[in-house]
């Protein structure tokens, strides 16, 4: 399947068969003080807030979103705002560790707290199109 073609329901089948807990996600909510129990987080895992996300997704969901039409998975990963909610894909996904490290490393060292804005710089060393080719693989 294509980028395109990936669609958020396909990208939930991919998800469901990806390891729930990952050792580097952890650190990083830690580092960032944002996740699983840090504020209003209302998931147990980083798999959970994918999967009831996409679940959600041609809703309202948990955020209130406005949906527009169906969605490639290629945006729904462009548009994430919590950095270990798509480091964890990344790393669950088996993306290769040199990558995971400069993720983590491009989100801590960010000054920023906006976490559009540390997703922005995680997306910049793991991009969609990495994403995609570790869960074809």
């Amino acid at each position: 399947m294509s980028d395109l073609r990936m669609t958020p329901a396909d990208l939930l089948r991919q998800i469901e068969n990806l390891p729930r807990d990952t050792p580097r996600h952890k650190e990083l909510e830690q580092a960032l003080q944002i996740g699983v129990g840090f504020g209003r987080a209302w998931y147990g895992s980083q798999k959970e807030h994918w999967q009831r996300w996409l679940a959600e997704y041609s809703g309202p969901g948990a955020y209130g979103r406005a949906p527009r039409g169906e969605r490639p998975a290629s945006y729904v990963y462009n548009h994430i705002r919590c950095a270990p909610m798509l480091f964890w894909l990344a790393e669950a996904a088996a993306v290769p560790d040199d990558l995971l490290e400069r993720g983590y490393k491009a989100v801590v060292q960010h000054k920023s707290s906006d976490g559009g804005t540390q997703c922005a710089a995680l997306r910049r060393v793991i991009p969609w199109a990495e994403i995609l080719a570790t869960l074809k693989a």
